[in-house]
């Protein structure tokens, strides 16, 4: 899904035109912006909460040259999913295995 189908869906089951759509989906995108950028958390319950994480600076390598070269520390966003997206995706996670059962 695209901010486009995003748009489309809003204005279709509100009776808005598209650009009014689309205005209101850059405003809440703007306002989770702004507030990450000052360093808030941003929590939508039941949904999720978006923060910010601080990434440590390190050493990375160059895959062509091999070159060894220094990444600099940075704040990057991140997003956590709430209890109510997770039951509303539901079932168990692809590949889980069954806990072994007791032998006699």
């Amino acid at each position: 899904m695209t901010k486009a189908d995003i748009v489309d869906s809003l204005a279709n089951e509100h009776e808005l035109s598209k650009r009014q759509a689309g205005e209101i989906v850059d405003l809440i995108l703007d306002e989770i912006t702004a507030a990450l950028k000052s360093g808030d958390k941003v929590q939508l319950i039941p949904f999720g909460s978006f923060v910010v994480r601080e990434r440590k600076a390190r050493t990375g390598r160059n895959p062509q040259t091999g070159e060894t070269l220094k990444i600099a520390a940075r704040r990057v966003p991140a997003f956590a999913p709430g209890k109510g997206l997770k039951d509303a995706i539901g079932g168990p996670k692809r590949g889980a295995k069954k806990a072994a059962g007791k032998k006699k």
